[in-house]
């Protein structure tokens, strides 16, 4: 899918009016000759627009392979959908990155066994050391005696559909 790079199955928030009337006016201001729809050029000028970022190729393929056939472009109602799903996966990413930072007491970048500890000791006072060093060890992916970002996201998202 188009905004897999978060990698979680982001919670579904509301989108405020203002938020909506926006994506919609971005949706217009692409569509070049009042078509209906977005080409594939317009689709990439609307998530430069609202994201500040020009689409890779793959994503913008992934998401021109998703639409209806009989359609030369995005319509309105998927291109606000395909934006409300990267919003979502943003918010979420932005949370996870937050938890993460929160462990990382030292600003380092990665969490060690001891920042694990010291944060099971906040949220889980009761839990055995081992279950802790087991749960370290699984969310350790290359096992390097660090936790990463990346593997910390990973564990977060676990066990979680695709989004």
């Amino acid at each position: 899918m188009f905004f897999s790079e978060a990698g979680a199955r982001p919670r579904t928030r509301e989108i405020s009016p203002s938020e909506h009337k926006k994506w919609v006016e971005v949706f217009k201001a692409c569509d070049e000759d009042n078509k209906g729809y977005l080409s594939r050029e317009d689709f990439k000028v609307a998530v430069v627009m609202l994201f500040g970022y020009k689409p890779t190729q793959i994503e913008t393929n992934s998401v021109m392979s998703s639409i209806n056939a009989d359609t030369s472009g995005v319509l309105l109602g998927e291109f606000l959908n395909i934006v409300r799903k990267k919003k979502e996966a943003q918010l979420y990413q932005n949370e996870a990155r937050h938890i993460f930072t929160a462990f990382d007491r030292h600003y380092r970048g990665y969490l060690t066994l001891e920042d694990f500890k010291k944060a099971f000791e906040q949220v889980a006072p009761r839990l055995p050391e081992r279950v802790i060093l087991e749960v370290f060890r699984e969310v350790d992916q290359d096992s390097d005696d660090l936790v990463s970002f990346k593997d910390f996201e990973y564990a977060m998202n676990y066990g979680q559909d695709p989004a």
